[in-house]
């Protein structure tokens, strides 16, 4: 891994020690960020979408925290492929279900993420994660099937989420049950290329990603927030995580040409082979984005029969 040189402080996270950067955001503010702050950095085009999502104060497995967790400027890439229910259910808990587009065929995607500006600093993360169908029903599923290829509500079981920094690994591990652990990252997103590299152990690509940008349409400030709910066991029980994205840039290209998915040595690239994708149906990208994070809330799972 790669020897940062910035100057950093240590905190504690639940009885973890911690390091972030010195100065930071969340050396400054702890999660109770000052949005006035926020607002006069120039990557952030406005903060008005944090104002209406009021935080509070909760414990958790990482100790008394705010939330929601707010990301001020993302960008980030999903590449949604399909793949046989049967691989995929052999991935899954019991009590989850894949969400399927045909008889025998569900979603799974490779995802990608860049966090600029956020309450615990600058980092990056990737993600293998399955569409599942909503724990509140069963069925077939083409709404929500309709609403996932959308990028509006999602349902999600994640396999791998490694992250680029240690308070990102820790809330997420610790906080949020998420299969987290700390690697070199790379993404980079811009209107016009679309990149991110993740190293193993060795330094060697587990997963890299290349394609080309889809199209941007803009909107305003809270028009269009997509959200995601993601199921993690904690401490033996269910919970549910709610993301909620303020997609301010963002573009789809349907049956991608050009995307270059390179899958090397380790444990991303070993969960999309395990669930035997057969074709990428779709690429998302968001070049401006904002997200609110919450923290995970226990919910009830019952098994779907299918």
């Amino acid at each position: 891994m790669s020897v940062s040189t910035e100057q950093t402080v240590t905190v504690d996270l639940g009885g973890r020690a911690v390091d972030v950067p010195k100065g930071g955001l969340y050396d400054r503010f702890r999660m109770d960020t000052d949005l006035d702050v926020v607002a006069a950095d120039p990557r952030v085009s406005s903060v008005d979408f944090f104002r209406r999502l009021p935080k509070v104060r909760v414990d958790s497995p990482i100790g008394p925290t705010l939330t929601p967790n707010f990301y001020y400027r993302i960008s980030t890439a999903r590449l949604t492929m399909i793949a046989p229910s049967r691989a995929i259910r052999s991935r899954l808990p019991k009590e989850l279900s894949p969400l399927e587009v045909a008889p025998g065929l569900g979603l799974v995607s490779v995802m990608f993420f860049r966090y600029d500006v956020c309450d615990i600093d600058f980092y990056t993360e990737a993600a293998v994660g399955i569409a599942v169908r909503p724990a509140r029903h069963g069925g077939l599923g083409l709404v929500d099937t309709v609403a996932a290829l959308k990028n509006e509500h999602l349902h999600s079981y994640v396999l791998s989420l490694p992250v680029s920094t240690e308070i990102a690994h820790v809330r997420g591990h610790d906080g949020y049950g998420f299969p987290k652990w700390v690697t070199d990252l790379d993404v980079e997103i811009d209107t016009t290329r679309t990149s991110a590299r993740v190293a193993n152990d060795d330094g060697e690509t587990d997963i890299a990603l290349s394609a080309a940008t889809p199209r941007q349409a803009t909107a305003g400030t809270g028009e269009h927030v997509a959200t995601l709910t993601s199921y993690t066991s904690i401490g033996g029980a269910w919970h549910s995580t709610l993301s909620q994205t303020n997609l301010l840039s963002a573009g789809t290209t349907r049956f991608p040409r050009g995307v270059n998915l390179q899958l090397g040595i380790g444990r991303m690239a070993d969960d999309v082979r395990s669930l035997q994708p057969i074709r990428t149906i779709q690429l998302d990208v968001v070049t401006n984005g904002q997200l609110a994070l919450h923290m995970p809330v226990p919910t009830s799972i019952q098994r779907v029969q299918a």
